[in-house]
């Protein structure tokens, strides 16, 4: 991990993955909502679709925050929209509440279903290791983002591969009774601009990134990356449609159907650590906001400062587990994606590509200035 081209090619697209997999695609929820419920086939072109804005989206925002030098999302989007950057902000804050509350539901939800263990200590637990976490800084969570999406790659690969020994005779069935119709393209561009936040939490990862080829190739890779456990666990999902479509958890589902009590422990534990992992990313990228307008000010971001800001998040986010897995994914998700595809997909595919290509150049330096 320690690796230059490691840091490099890799470590944005894991650290990208992380902040978006647990805001409901861990639990399967997402996966549910936006692509199978429209029909196995137009769902896999709908998934298709996210990953190929993801990756088109995070290679232009990791060249754009090499050559600006820009490692949080502040000094980015000033750059980027201007004086109406504070629009993107607003529409991050809203997101990272909803995100914070679903990660609160879901850990609720898999305490209550796989361990019979009260609804709100799954939720305090989860909640308060991101606090925990985000005290000790960049560093740490890198290690820890990186070292968790290997073993997130290990338990997604054991089950997909399991489910589809068990039950991936009915596979190519499914396909082929879902014809591709319906809304697979305003699926797509809504799954895709909403967890493009995750790009603004990879940015402190592009200061390891030295080149324009560097930049370009990991965020091509980061819309991969992302995209490929939520593929496998599509495959996975796909033999249990329809019935899947109204389990709160359905990754609880697949795995009861599997009949395994001790993968589906291991699973849900690996789950929690997802959870954790998004809830941290998205604060995260709100401390290196908060120390960058300190540093402009010759100030330094005293370090107990960073889990207050996380325990304000969290404090507000408990208000709004209430309200449930379903709903919170349902009626909040499907709103806010408008403000970035309006505040940041549409800017940085247009104006941000221009100023990212608009001359050559391999040098920090040389683009740094530009």
């Amino acid at each position: 991990m320690k690796a230059p081209w490691f840091r490099r090619y890799l470590l944005p697209g894991l650290v990208f993955q992380s902040a978006v997999i647990a805001g409901g695609y861990g639990t399967g929820r997402e996966n549910v909502e936006f692509f199978l419920s429209i029909g196995p086939t137009p769902g896999l072109a709908a998934m298709a679709l996210s990953t190929a804005i993801w990756s088109a989206v995070c290679a232009v925002t990791f060249e754009l925050a090499r050559q600006f030098r820009s490692y949080e999302y502040r000094s980015f989007f000033k750059r980027l929209l201007g004086p109406s950057w504070t629009l993107f902000e607003v529409t991050y804050v809203l997101l990272t509440l909803l995100v914070l509350a679903v990660i609160g539901a879901a850990a609720g939800s898999i305490a209550d279903e796989t361990f019979g263990l009260p609804y709100a200590l799954g939720v305090i637990v989860t909640l308060g290791s991101v606090a925990l976490l985000l005290f000790y800084g960049s560093v740490t969570i890198e290690r820890f983002f990186a070292g968790w999406s290997f073993a997130l790659y290990g338990v997604y690969a054991a089950l997909v591969v399991w489910s589809l020994m068990r039950f991936g005779s009915s596979l190519g069935e499914s396909f082929a009774a879902s014809p591709l119709e319906g809304s697979w393209v305003m699926n797509g561009i809504q799954y895709g601009g909403y967890n493009l936040s995750a790009a603004a939490v990879a940015l402190f990862t592009v200061r390891h990134i030295q080149t324009r080829k560097q930049a370009v190739s990991a965020g091509l890779l980061a819309g991969v990356i992302g995209m490929v456990p939520a593929f496998f666990f599509y495959l996975a999902m796909v033999p249990h449609y329809p019935g899947i479509v109204d389990a709160t958890v359905p990754s609880n589902l697949i795995l009861e159907a599997l009949g395994s009590r001790t993968f589906q422990v291991l699973f849900q534990i690996v789950l929690f650590g997802t959870l954790i992992e998004t809830g941290t990313g998205m604060i995260h990228a709100v401390n290196e906001r908060l120390a960058a307008s300190r540093r402009e000010r010759g100030l330094a971001m005293p370090s107990r400062a960073r889990p207050v800001v996380a325990a304000v998040f969290l404090g507000i986010a408990l208000s709004l587990t209430p309200l449930g897995l379903i709903d919170l994914i349902r009626q909040g998700y499907g709103t806010i994606t408008w403000g970035f595809i309006v505040y940041y997909v549409l800017p940085v595919l247009t104006v941000g590509a221009w100023l990212a290509f608009r001359k050559r150049g391999e040098t920090r330096g040389a683009e740094g200035a530009s």
